[in-house]
């Protein structure tokens, strides 16, 4: 590239991230000067330079919004690549891409294609031949490549050599590709695929607020390991003690407490790691319990300390240090924007080349950027507003110009549109009390009287069968409160206008159930003939009517939580889990990876490890004992609690499993049974994935659920009921720590920019 005025540029860059600094350039013919933010520059350039400019300030605006880095080849033809490769269309190629490669575990062989996971009952599942799936993962790997390449290209050989992340990319399909050719010349018979293991990978390297969430994670591990220390510690002390106080007597009837649960070491940690958990209490004590009140004291003693206290310490200590760790990773996106910006506005200041004067950009250029850069209206619209109050001057300065990319920073306000203009007096006054917030209310407690008739006849009726039931009372029922629904729903539309209408999310609600629910009455009535009660729905071919009419009523169920908006505790409660799914969908992605992986290594290790006895269901009891040594039906077992469709022969199967491992309810019992079936070193596989899931993962959950309902509960404080539902906060994890984060400053910025690699100072 050959430009007379650039720039040069850098951040702090996330370990492994593909931008990292350099001090190389590609351009050392260019022409160099001396820089100062009072410079100016004079230079004879011609329009294709002058475009260049605006392309580069666009892909750097660019760069701002998405808090990427500015990183990467700037000239004509690796800005349009760059485009390209960040355009919606390619990125959703390469999502699908990474949602296929990882799907693929349902399908290859063990198959999960199968209705039930129970061997019982299971036939024999749908095994695809041999080179369909494999052909789908070449076609993903190729792509990978690409995606690869180009990144690759983008930032070049120097910052490549820096990337760890991409350095692992390149290994990671070096030996999926190794695999997959040893896969095909084994006839797709291999006992394990490695690269199975190393598909998550690609999901982690394609999101980099799952790379600054790693790292967070990686950061806090060492605090965490010190609580878990001491849980170990308690543990262990109470271990000790515990088979102390239950050592085998000489009277079978007092060792109750010693057989069950502390006859050795491993059985005796066991019983107590569960009981850490509260999954085993009170069955562990009850032995002991029932022979002296006093044993009791050594089991609270060992719940409070460890569970109530320990625990509880664990997810303050969590909370305090990822919070910190993930400020940190905030501040460094907020640098990556300030950067962006400061970019934008030195390649931009080249076109305002005066001696003696401070480095200003033309109004005209900055309108002229915002109309190419791809960006929300709203947002646009808002920087186009402030950059022309500049207009009467015809410039901005390098502070006015970061000013007015603030606006970036703001919360999205979505104000509704104003109430239709009606000249009757009569319409008026029906649109003041369709408009009314009452109307609402009164709205809220139709929908409530619908669910409680609803509920009482469900109870009236819940001892007969669906032959016997009296669905037409219900359906005629249903259909006076439908008719209040579309009454009420013309009339908002009629009040607020269709726009004003749809500008409220509980509308858009309310009118597209009220629609369902209206079409279902269409086709009941056409097809039923309401009210002719003699109609015998046995005799009608295709759904019953207590069907339909059950769909009706689900319905009308779920129109009930248009009260949530109204109850300002419930509205904030609901906002928080809806911004929950919006914006920590990185930590939901770190949570599929873990999963993903124990899965597969479930999978290698107990795969078939638990079969059922043969022609179990007309065995009794007694006989079933003697089918296999592992086999019991002692009470509280796998097999005695029927966990059957639990276990690892299949991906989904395992994935259902270590979901009921981390809930922790009855985990034992997995634990203890593929103990019995396998061996002891299994326990350590239960213990590992409670450790990650159960105690990591989830205390990082609840760390952000309580930073979030925190933010959101201080900034409605002091807004009305009205006002919640009137304004719509889109929260976003860069406006949580807004008033936490510090801004860098003017030679902070410079300091990065002169390490640019693609760009040269002039």
């Amino acid at each position: 590239m050959e430009t007379d005025c650039l720039l040069a540029g850098s951040e702090n860059e996330e370990p492994g991230d593909y931008g990292s600094r350099s001090g190389t350039t590609l351009h050392g013919g260019s022409r160099r000067a001396p820089y100062s933010d009072g410079d100016s520059f004079s230079f004879h350039r011609n329009s294709d330079d002058e475009d260049l400019y605006i392309q580069q300030a666009v892909v750097f605006i660019e760069d701002a919004i998405h808090y990427r880095s500015i990183y990467h080849r700037v000239d004509t033809s690796s800005l349009r690549l760059y485009r390209w490769y960040y355009s919606r269309i390619c990125q959703w190629i390469l999502g699908v891409t990474i949602a296929v490669v990882l799907l693929l575990a349902f399908v290859e062989r063990p198959s999960s294609l199968s209705a039930t996971s129970d061997p019982r009952h299971r036939s024999g599942s749908w095994t695809p031949p041999c080179g369909l799936t494999e052909s789908l993962e070449m076609i993903c790997l190729i792509i990978f490549i690409l995606d690869l390449a180009v990144k690759s290209y983008l930032i070049g050989w120097e910052e490549f050599r820096k990337s760890k992340w991409l350095i692992s990319y390149t290994v990671i399909i070096s030996v999926s590709i190794i695999d997959w050719v040893l896969s095909i010349s084994m006839a797709c018979d291999e006992k394990l695929r490695v690269r199975r293991l190393l598909r998550p990978f690609f999901l982690l390297q394609n999101s980099s607020l799952m790379k600054k969430t790693l790292k967070c994670i990686k950061r806090t591990l060492p605090e965490i390991a010190s609580v878990i220390l001491l849980l170990a510690l308690h543990l262990c002390l109470f271990t000790m003690i515990g088979m102390l106080l239950f050592a085998k007597t000489d009277d079978p009837k007092t060792n109750g407490e010693w057989e069950l649960h502390f006859r050795d070491l491993p059985n005796s940690l066991t019983s107590l790691l569960v009981l850490l958990t509260t999954a085993n209490n009170p069955d562990v004590m009850i032995p002991a319990y029932s022979l002296h009140r006093g044993y009791s004291i050594f089991f609270i003693a060992f719940s409070v300390i460890g569970t109530y206290c320990l625990m509880n310490l664990l997810t303050a200590i969590i909370y305090n240090q990822f919070r910190g760790y993930l400020l940190m990773s905030v501040q460094t996106s907020i640098i990556r924007r300030r950067l962006g910006i400061r970019a934008a506005f030195q390649v931009l200041s080249c076109h305002r080349a005066r001696a003696d004067a401070r480095a200003q950009v033309s109004v005209d250029g900055v309108l002229e950027v915002m109309s190419r850069v791809k960006i929300k209206s709203y947002y646009r619209r808002s920087i186009n507003t402030v950059a022309q109050q500049f207009a009467d001057v015809g410039f901005l300065h390098r502070e006015q110009f970061m000013k007015i990319f603030d606006e970036l920073d703001k919360d999205l306000i979505k104000e509704h549109p104003p109430l239709p203009q009606y000249v009757s007096p009569v319409l008026q006054r029906l649109q003041k009390i369709f408009s009314h917030y009452y109307l609402t209310v009164f709205g809220n407690v139709v929908a409530l009287i619908n669910v409680v008739c609803i509920c009482t006849v469900l109870v009236l009726n819940s001892e007969k069968s669906t032959s016997e039931r009296d669905n037409f009372v219900l359906e005629i029922i249903n259909l006076c409160f439908i008719l209040y629904y579309i009454f009420e729903m013309c009339g908002k539309i009629f009040a607020f206008g269709w726009r004003g209408y749809r500008s409220y999310r509980n509308n858009m609600f309310d009118g597209f159930l009220t629609v369902l629910l209206m079409v279902l009455q269409i086709i009941i009535y056409i097809v039923y003939r309401i009210p002719y009660s003699q109609w015998d729905p046995s005799t009608q071919s295709g759904i019953s009517l207590w069907e339909m009419i059950r769909l009706v009523n689900m319905l009308i169920v779920f129109r009930l939580l248009r009260i949530i908006p109204d109850i300002k505790l419930m509205a904030l409660v609901a906002s928080t889990l809806l911004d929950l799914v919006k914006n920590l969908r990185a930590f939901a992605g770190i949570l599929v990876v873990v999963y993903y992986v124990f899965a597969v290594f479930g999978i290698w290790l107990f795969e078939g490890a638990i079969k059922p006895p043969p022609e179990m269901s007309v065995l009794s009891n007694t006989s079933m004992e003697n089918v296999t040594s592992n086999f019991t039906m002692q009470c509280g077992t796998y097999e005695q609690l029927g966990y059957w469709p639990n276990n690892f022969d299949d991906f989904a199967a395992a994935i259902i499993l270590l979901y009921d491992v981390m809930i922790v309810n009855n985990w034992q019992a997995f634990m203890e049974a593929y103990s019995r079936y396998t061996t002891e070193w299994s326990k350590v596989y239960f213990v590992c994935w409670w450790l990650t899931s159960s105690v990591m993962w989830v205390n990082l959950f609840v760390a952000l659920i309580l930073e979030n309902f925190i933010y959101k509960w201080d900034r409605s404080h002091g807004c009305s009921v009205v006002d919640v539902e009137r304004i719509r906060y889109e929260t976003s994890v860069q406006l949580m720590f807004k008033e936490q984060i510090q801004e860098p400053t003017e030679e902070d910025l410079l300091c990065q920019l002169h390490q640019h690699p693609h760009l040269d100072l002039p």
